[in-house]
């Protein structure tokens, strides 16, 4: 009689952990469902536009030639006149800028904008640097030069590529390159896609490397409020 339970009790054992397993295997399929679609229409949610942004980029230049402070007030200012507050956020603060330490490349950024799936960054240094540009794998993106020079480099290439102020470098999701900007570089980088699953990338030299905490919270304090204030305006 006892073997008869102990048997009875294994077998309903096994049958909750298969249970288990199968409840966990649904809804894991239900995820990669529902992000398959999401990720098919995400382009609704896109407000900015990378040839627009390119046109403002150049025009900055033209604007205040061979004053970057000129030419991010310039582009800010466009960007504040041109989408209503209540449609998107615009960080008017061009005093909140933290270093980012990403793929061995050193530089400091400014956000001016962030949301679920659009990122908007001025990003470079004036002593110069150099390191990988992240696998893409979650968003397109767009490096507008407003001053100096950057230089990339994909694996198979013989030459080097070369982006002069004024021009664009775009790397579709997907692309990797190794890439150079020299002093004082400075850009306006644009982003279009899942942007907190880009987030790893930007933390895992200030976790792994620099230990520099007040930076990552600086960052994480930045991108977080402009996120959320962008969704109370119902900008994914």
């Amino acid at each position: 009689m006892a073997a008869k339970q102990a048997q009875k009790e294994t077998a309903l054992a096994k049958s909750s952990s298969l249970l288990k397993w199968a409840t966990r295997a649904l809804i894991f399929g239900v995820v990669v469902v529902i992000c398959r679609y999401l990720d098919t229409i995400k382009d609704r949610w896109y407000v900015l536009d990378p040839t627009e942004l390119h046109e403002l980029a150049k025009s900055a230049i033209d604007a205040s030639p061979n004053n970057t402070a000129g030419m991010i007030e310039h582009i800010v200012a466009n960007l504040t006149a041109t989408y209503p507050s209540e449609v998107i956020r615009i960080n008017p603060d061009t005093s909140e800028w933290v270093f980012n330490n990403a793929g061995g490349a050193m530089g400091a950024m400014y956000i001016i904008h962030a949301s679920i799936t659009e990122y908007l960054i001025i990003f470079g240094t004036p002593l110069g640097t150099e390191g990988h540009s992240n696998y893409m794998h979650t968003s397109d993106n767009y490096f507008n030069i407003l001053v100096g020079e950057e230089w990339a480099f994909a694996p198979g290439a013989l030459e080097m590529e070369r982006y002069p102020a004024g021009s664009v470098n775009h790397m579709p999701r997907g692309t990797v390159k190794q890439y150079k900007m020299h002093e004082g570089c400075f850009a306006l980088e644009y982003m279009r896609g899942w942007i907190p699953l880009l987030l790893p990338f930007g933390f895992a030299d200030g976790l792994t490397s620099t230990l520099d905490f007040p930076t990552l919270y600086h960052t994480a304090l930045f991108t977080g409020r402009e996120m959320i204030l962008n969704l109370l305006r119902g900008k994914i």
